[in-house]
């Protein structure tokens, strides 16, 4: 789920920014510091939003810069479980298939795909027994967050289903869209009238 989380900070602005005007270096400082950083409550800090207040600029000795106290907002991302996501299939092996969903990649096991026995070809596809659906690179898909840690940027994990009603590629479920339509207009026998 995505957030604004309203931060306060003393930012801290290199002697390379002088002279240049203070919000501007600001900016610099806090997209260079903070923009990519894994917060202590597993949030990955992506943007800066705004910047709300800056108070009177701090030199400390012996550190040529100046910190600036400073009130901002970041946009930050944290995947919540049964969250609903979209992302677009960008790799497939012969355990699943990762998905890049916003800013990190989740992995859909290979148990997790469909409701159907899946193999993996060689041609980087997943592939259900009955149902011939296949999963490849580049298809876009909707799957549901069913495991999530993000201790550190590093080992961030994301656990992805596509098993449930709703879920799988777009295009699986623009047929069952499609078939659900098919099935609800049946046709009429001879000699019946309409009510």
């Amino acid at each position: 789920m995505y957030k604004v989380l309203s931060m306060s900070s003393r930012i801290r602005v290199p002697p390379n920014y002088f002279g240049s005007d203070v919000k501007k270096s600001i900016i610099k400082s806090i997209q260079e510091s903070y923009e990519g950083y894994l917060t202590q409550s597993q949030e990955l800090l992506l943007c800066l939003v705004d910047i709300k207040n800056v108070g009177d600029g701090v030199i400390i000795p012996g550190d040529g810069a100046i910190y600036y106290g400073c009130d901002f907002e970041m946009l930050s991302y944290a995947p919540e479980i049964h969250e609903v996501v979209e992302g677009t299939i960008t790799e497939i092996a012969e355990f699943g298939a990762f998905a890049k969903t916003g800013p990190i990649e989740g992995l859909i096991h290979q148990s997790q795909v469909m409701d159907d026995y899946v193999t993996y070809s060689k041609s980087k596809t997943l592939l259900g027994r009955s149902t011939k659906r296949a999963l490849k690179i580049g298809d876009k898909i909707r799957a549901r967050v069913i495991a999530a840690n993000l201790k550190t940027l590093q080992t961030a994990k994301i656990g992805l289903t596509m098993r449930q009603p709703g879920l799988g590629t777009l295009k699986w479920l623009e047929e069952e869209h499609a078939n659900v339509k098919k099935v609800s207009k049946k046709p009429e026998k001879d000699g019946e009238k309409k009510k």
